[in-house]
């Protein structure tokens, strides 16, 4: 690893532990020529993530397309930004662990959805409409009575 001050590619690992998320080895390091501290972040080497769309063809996975699909569907609602990320850090571990490689869009509308749930009904059900496309209001009524049903 090479220093930001002095450019020495030789350096001792003085500390190492878990980075707060827990997806990463947090290092401290000290160069061997100047003693400059900095802290680098070792992380597993991810295969990408392919989604298979509708029409069949595949795209990397997007954590944006994910996160403008939630927010749209969490428009004026008290929902932090935090919780969504964290929904999609969820969705893309599991895949991840899974050792999945291509998943449908169809599988990660799913796992929005169910996680979506638990968070925020209102937005779970913005966000069916768009996933399930619903052709009318009796589709619509159906998904609002399934998940009143739930509750009870």
């Amino acid at each position: 690893m090479r220093c930001p001050k002095c450019g020495c590619e030789e350096s001792k690992v003085v500390d190492s532990r878990p980075s707060e998320s827990h997806d990463a080895i947090r290092r401290r390091r000290e160069c061997v020529r100047c003693g400059t501290r900095f802290t680098t972040y070792e992380r597993r080497e991810d295969m990408p993530l392919l989604v298979v769309k509708k029409d069949g063809r595949k795209e990397t996975f997007n954590r944006q397309k994910v996160m403008r699909g939630l927010v749209a569907a969490t428009v004026k609602r008290d929902i932090p930004i935090e919780s969504l990320d964290a929904l999609i850090d969820s969705i893309e571990n599991e895949l991840r662990d899974k050792g999945q490689t291509e998943v449908s869009s169809q599988e990660i509308g799913k796992m929005v959805l169910q996680r979506l749930v638990d968070i925020d009904k209102v937005a779970y059900v913005r966000f069916a409409s768009v996933y399930r496309d619903f052709k009318d209001i009796d589709e619509f009524s159906e998904e609002l009575k399934s998940i009143m049903e739930e509750q009870s």
